[in-house]
């Protein structure tokens, strides 16, 4: 979803601050796959590394999804950031009037990166996790949700094994849509309780409901945070022309804002988390 002002994106390696890689792969649709551009963010030595694909939200790439980039090389991890809006000519917007992008394509871009990562020596294929923000968010979550898996499969998109290690899904759009389902890995969700673009109330909802059932997942409610609760320097601002799933009469508006508390917090636990999961620490 709009990131502003940091909403700038990176239209090559050359510009400061972008990622130190510029590379594409071929996405998972069967028969006619999708290339997909990425930036993808190594740390120094021979590895193998742990590796996190990064989901990008209705915006398109960031320099705050560039920044998570360079943390997760930081932390150890090869880092792949995915662009699904460029081969699809989407601009950076989230207005009403964004082209409607089937599921499957966004879904077929995730497993595209998980197959090029497990094909990489330099990864240690076992080890790949995945996190995304808002409209990315939900597919970081859909990725790992058996009934997702079980869908893609019909339609002969098959998950490469082991999968996707665990997930994480910052204020993901579309909790609504898993209520009744249920993740087969790890699942981590972080969310402002004031956020009013991602209603906090169905990913609670969705948590609840897949823990009854068995699943591992948890869910982190910060309050008096809103959307964009990471986006390091985000003033808060009413985005009045932004759509808003939980505006139907209204059609749009949305606050956002950085709220250091929980920024700071997520920090810890996306590194106690995937620390976890992913290098067994």
């Amino acid at each position: 979803m709009l990131r502003r002002p940091l909403s700038v994106l990176c239209a090559s390696i050359l510009i400061a601050g972008c990622a130190t890689t510029n590379l594409s792969f071929p996405n998972a649709t069967p028969g006619r796959p999708l290339t997909v551009p990425a930036w993808e963010q190594r740390p120094t030595g021979p590895g193998p590394f742990p590796a996190v694909v990064l989901l990008h939200g209705c915006a398109g790439i960031s320099e705050s999804n560039h920044e998570w980039s360079r943390w997760f090389r930081d932390q150890g991890y090869v880092a792949l950031l995915v662009d699904s809006w460029t081969p699809r000519r989407i601009g950076p917007s989230c207005s009403p009037d964004l082209p409607d992008v089937p599921n499957t394509e966004r879904f077929d871009d995730a497993i595209g990166a998980l197959r090029f990562l497990q094909a990489k020596p330099y990864v240690d294929r076992a080890r790949v996790g995945v996190v995304g923000w808002s409209n990315g968010g939900v597919f970081a979550l859909a990725v790992v949700n058996g009934p997702s898996l079980e869908r893609a499969r019909r339609r002969g998109v098959v998950l490469p094994e082991p999968g996707f290690r665990a997930s994480i899904g910052f204020y993901p759009g579309g909790c609504y849509s898993l209520v009744q389902e249920l993740v087969v890995r790890p699942l981590l969700v972080m969310i402002g309780d004031a956020d009013d673009w991602t209603d906090p109330g169905p990913c609670v909802a969705m948590v609840e409901a897949m823990r009854r059932r068995g699943a591992d997942a948890r869910i982190v409610l910060y309050p008096r945070a809103y959307h964009y609760f990471d986006v390091i320097g985000q003033k808060r601002t009413y985005l009045a022309e932004v759509a808003n799933h939980n505006k139907p009469n209204e059609c749009c508006g949305a606050t956002v804002a950085f709220d250091a508390g929980a920024f700071a917090d997520s920090r810890r636990r996306v590194a106690e988390f995937f620390g976890y999961h992913l290098r067994g620490q």
